[in-house]
């Protein structure tokens, strides 16, 4: 998600290099080299929800004794989830708080 942020930005702010313009293209930009707001903000919703279910079948997994799954490795996917989550609470706090103060602005 942070990555698609700083893409995101580096393609607003001016040319980007083709590493840049990759992730932009993965991230939601459409034909014209615009950025879809809602692409970019659904694939990062997608990717949160992909990690949360990665971890949870990872744990699922060493809960029931798969021995293919340490318990280091239950770990870090169940902290990346929660990394990747509280990332995503904390952009939500910011675009609420933006539209607040936006809506409040004297026209």
């Amino acid at each position: 998600m942070v990555a698609q942020l700083k893409a995101a930005a580096a393609r607003a702010s001016g040319p980007a290099a083709p590493e840049a313009d990759a992730a932009a293209s993965q991230a939601g930009t459409t034909s014209m080299g615009r950025m879809d707001f809602a692409n970019i903000l659904k694939s990062s919703l997608d990717s949160v929800s992909d990690q949360q279910q990665q971890a949870g079948q990872l744990s699922k997994a060493y809960s029931m004794g798969d021995n293919s799954v340490n318990l280091s490795d239950v770990m870090i996917a169940g902290q990346k989830a929660n990394i990747a989550l509280q990332t995503t609470i904390q952009v939500r706090n910011k675009l609420v708080t933006a539209y607040t103060e936006i809506m409040n602005m004297q026209v």
